[in-house]
């Protein structure tokens, strides 16, 4: 089977070694027990030729029943290789090539360990001086310190991948190693394995091996959705950074792009693209009352069943370095859109007159919408309640002190706040006509491109040209509102003479 070269090479190298498990590892060849045979044949072989066991033979015996021959290891390698192997969980296959001595050897020094102790481990042969064991110590206190010096390592290891996981993963300061993902867990274990055996790392981080080489795996296949990475990347910056999942998940259906929210929220996630949400101190118009009590018409029901029936103002603040901004838009419920709006550096009654002013010439004669406020002074006024009585709009305003009866209204505030473009941006060295410009631009996009989910993820613009589209499919007049308005206001004024007391018998 083997060459007769292939066995002196074998036989010279473990002469040089002194250790059979170094050859088979070394050349690869033969297995141990093999190796074993040729050295007592060759050892045979020259005390046959000699007739008796001669020098070289003696010699031979001599060096390997030495105490420092490979062979005979001294108990404390012995006790260590268990240690390691039954006590901090290292493999045995993995002790075996570190210390150059079999897993049966290992095997067999634990098995006389368990039976024996420490004196099991020390050598048989009578040539061989035996160690220095201090057998005053008791062995519940040797095991004691063992356990002691295992928790010291295990402290150590679980001190050093804490380190890596807040280095490497960038995580904050307490958090809990358990509930690392486990393509997570593979990169801080990969970080110490110069450290610490393979075996532990997994034990400290509860991972299976299986787990961890399929991690492996996955990381070095190819990214597939790279190109969707960018797409995502694209409309979230060219939104203002402002989009959430579904908003995006939406904007990929437009272009044909399919894939589920929960692997655009994934990706969202891991490219860091989130929206920054800042909590701001509320901002009050109220100045008390300086007019009879409006009610509260419409109770907190912001839903409208067509155009022009419900609109909402309020007025909110912007500081920045240059000055102070203000904005005073009307909402309409029907949809969100911001009917009409208005910009000034300074809360006055030109402020609220001109937005509302705007908003008028844009109704319909027919067309007269339930106006709600909050009790500030600016819709208290005669010059507001005259204008709102000329274009036959209903007042309605909120209780004192509630922002949520005017919920909607406060909801497009904070959606400007809260979004990047304005709470995370510097305004240093931005003039204030710059910020009203850029103020304006936003409101323009939040008409006619920022999709929402309650209009099917269309932008009101959008949603507002599809209801075109659709009467125009299915050929309603465009007049429809203005013909049930006429029959409507027909219907009343007969109605009246015939119940009036005044018309003729």
């Amino acid at each position: 089977m083997y060459t007769k070269e292939q066995k002196e090479r074998a036989l010279k190298e473990f002469e040089r070694v002194g250790s059979v498990q170094a050859v088979v590892t070394l050349l690869g060849y033969p297995s141990r027990h093999t190796l074993y045979d040729w050295y007592r044949n060759k050892i045979a072989d020259i005390a046959d030729y000699h007739g008796s066991l001669d020098k070289e033979y003696q010699i031979k015996q001599k060096y390997i029943n030495a105490p420092n021959h490979p062979r005979n290891p001294d108990a404390n390698l012995k006790l260590d290789a268990i240690k390691r192997c039954f006590s901090l969980g290292e493999g045995v296959e993995y002790v075996s090539r570190d210390i150059g001595y079999s897993r049966a050897s290992i095997y067999s020094w634990y098995r006389k360990y368990q039976k024996f102790g420490v004196a099991g481990l020390m050598s048989s042969k009578k040539q061989i001086k035996r160690e220095n064991i201090d057998f005053n110590i008791e062995p519940s206190e040797q095991q004691d310190i063992s356990e002691l010096q295992d928790q010291i390592k295990q402290l150590q290891m679980e001190v050093d991948i804490l380190k890596e996981a807040l280095g490497l993963l960038k995580k904050d300061q307490g958090i809990n190693m358990m509930k690392l993902k486990n393509h997570e867990k593979v990169v801080v274990i990969d970080a110490v394995e110069d450290k610490y055996p393979l075996q532990q790392r997994l034990k400290c981080l509860c991972m299976a091996k299986s787990s961890y080489y399929y991690q492996k795996s996955v990381m070095k296949r190819p990214d597939k959705y790279a190109k969707i990475r960018v797409q995502i990347k694209m409309i979230f910056q060219k939104n203002r950074n402002c989009y959430g999942y579904r908003r995006i998940y939406e904007e990929l259906k437009k272009i044909g792009v399919t894939v589920s929210e929960k692997i655009v929220r994934r990706i969202m996630k891991e490219e860091n693209l989130t929206v920054p949400i800042k909590r701001i101190k509320k901002y009050s118009s109220y100045k008390g009352e300086i007019t009879p009590e409006v009610d509260n018409i419409i109770n907190r029901d912001f839903h409208a069943e067509r155009p022009n029936t419900k609109w909402l103002t309020d007025i909110t603040e912007f500081a920045i370095p240059a000055g102070k901004v203000y904005l005073s838009p009307i909402i309409d419920c029907f949809d969100g859109m911001v009917v009409k709006w208005n910009i000034r550096t300074t809360p006055d009654s030109i402020l609220v007159n001109k937005m509302l002013e705007d908003a008028i010439s844009t109704l319909a004669p027919y067309e007269h919408p339930l106006v709600h406020t909050d009790r500030g002074c600016h819709y208290q006024w005669s010059g507001w309640i005259e204008q709102m009585r000329v274009a036959g709009l209903t007042r309605s305003m909120s209780k004192k002190g509630c922002s949520p009866d005017n919920a909607a209204c406060e909801g497009f505030f904070g959606k400007i706040k809260k979004m990047k473009c304005f709470n995370g941006r510097s305004w240093i060295g931005v003039t204030m006509d710059d910020f009203i410009n850029e103020l304006n631009s936003y409101i323009d996009w939040y008409n006619t491109k920022r999709i929402k989910k309650s209009l099917g993820y269309m932008s009101p613009v959008e949603y507002r040209h599809s209801l075109v589209l659709f009467y125009a499919d299915n050929q309603i007049c465009p007049y429809f509102y203005l013909l049930l308005y006429l029959i409507i206001s027909v219907h009343n004024k007969f109605s009246y003479f015939l119940t009036s007391d005044t018309h003729p018998d």
